[in-house]
């Protein structure tokens, strides 16, 4: 057994750090695509942007012929405006699939036409000394929650004259906080602590240095949180993808927050099992902590890839989360763990050009 590439675990949360101070609800990532992208080009990787904003490197490869991916998102749940009260504060609904239950008390930034302005999510009855037991009574629904201003604004009148429209965009503050023991406490860990593995992972290949097996195509999409990830963006010479992003720790899951969670299965099926095994194969080659999961309610960059008609193994490598799309918690360990597997796939042999070499072996 081999205990691998050392990960600058430093360098990690210096990157987590930057990346959850960028807001980036889906819709709202050309901040954190140029920062992601000038980050790569400063550890010496060929960056491209598509149209839409997916960021797309590469790392060249010691056989070029074929080309694997590992896909990651950088956009992360939020809400927009979806009309003014009358009392001048703003009815909103969710970016993502998240429940309003975890938007309240959020901190938030509105980002109207001139400017951004700060205001808080409140329950519509706010007071306990006004609505006393009252406040029990709300369902917890997007309808049921509205954000406050700070801004003397108390009709819908003043709130326009702030330049503040439907269809404006709401980012809730990540509120982050590093405990000493570890432990990593923020909203949109999902999926910004992915992105920081994936960085971190670059970079011992870059700096050790290490050349992957095959060409390894690395994207960061935009749209994951709604449904399309990587649907598109692609290369046609990628015949695996492996998809990073959060394992759901919560009762009747095998996620834990330390080491690696492998999914096995989520919402749409079955990952490719020879692809899965082998990422475990590696987790015991190199000493890395992995467990096996199925999720319920899931869908992945990976997912995005096949329902797109792309023709490749997909495997999902995650870094198990407490509190998923709520207030997340995860550890340093899970996140190191989770970039020395991507630094361990990069450097495997690829699965589908063994299986061609059998094959070729058994025609002569």
């Amino acid at each position: 057994m081999v205990a691998g590439p050392k990960i600058d675990c430093v360098y990690l949360l210096e990157q987590l750090r930057a990346l959850l101070a960028i807001p980036s609800p889906s819709g709202f990532t050309d901040e954190v695509v140029h920062y992601v992208s000038e980050e790569l080009a400063r550890l010496g990787v060929d960056v491209a942007i598509t149209r839409r904003g997916t960021v797309m490197a590469k790392l060249a490869g010691q056989d070029r012929r074929y080309g694997r991916a590992v896909a990651n998102h950088l956009d992360t749940i939020g809400a927009m405006v979806k009309g003014i009260k009358d009392n001048g504060r703003l009815q909103i609904s969710p970016i993502g699939t998240w429940s309003s239950r975890f938007a309240e008390g959020g901190k938030v930034t509105v980002y109207g036409k001139h400017q951004g302005y700060r205001g808080q999510v409140l329950p519509r009855m706010a007071s306990g000394h006004a609505f006393n037991e009252r406040i029990d009574s709300l369902q917890v629904s997007w309808e049921s929650v509205e954000v406050r201003l700070n801004e003397d604004t108390a009709n819908a009148e003043q709130t326009w004259q702030l330049g503040i429209r439907p269809g404006d965009i709401v980012a809730f503050d990540p509120d982050p906080e590093f405990s000493t023991n570890g432990y990593l406490l923020s909203r949109h860990l999902d999926n910004k602590a992915g992105a920081a593995a994936l960085l971190a992972a670059i970079k011992a290949l870059k700096t050790q240095p290490l050349q992957p097996t095959l060409d390894l195509h690395v994207l960061f999409t935009i749209t994951e949180e709604v449904g399309t990830g990587a649907s598109s963006a692609l290369p046609l010479e990628v015949e695996e993808i492996v998809g990073v992003d959060i394992g759901p720790v919560a009762p009747g899951q095998n996620a834990r927050e330390k080491g690696v969670t492998l999914c096995a299965q989520d919402t749409s099926g079955p990952f490719d099992r020879h692809l899965t095994g082998h990422l475990r194969q590696l987790c015991r080659q190199h000493q890395i902590p992995c467990r096996m999961d199925v999720f319920r309610y899931y869908y992945s960059d990976a997912n995005a890839a096949l329902m797109a008609g792309h023709d490749v193994r997909d495997a999902l490598i995650t870094f198990g989360t407490d509190a998923t799309h709520g207030y997340e918690r995860t550890h340093l360990n899970s996140l190191e763990s989770v970039a020395r597997l991507i630094v361990a796939y990069a450097l495997s042999p690829p699965l589908q050009l063994d299986r061609r070499d059998e094959i070729q072996r058994e025609r002569v």
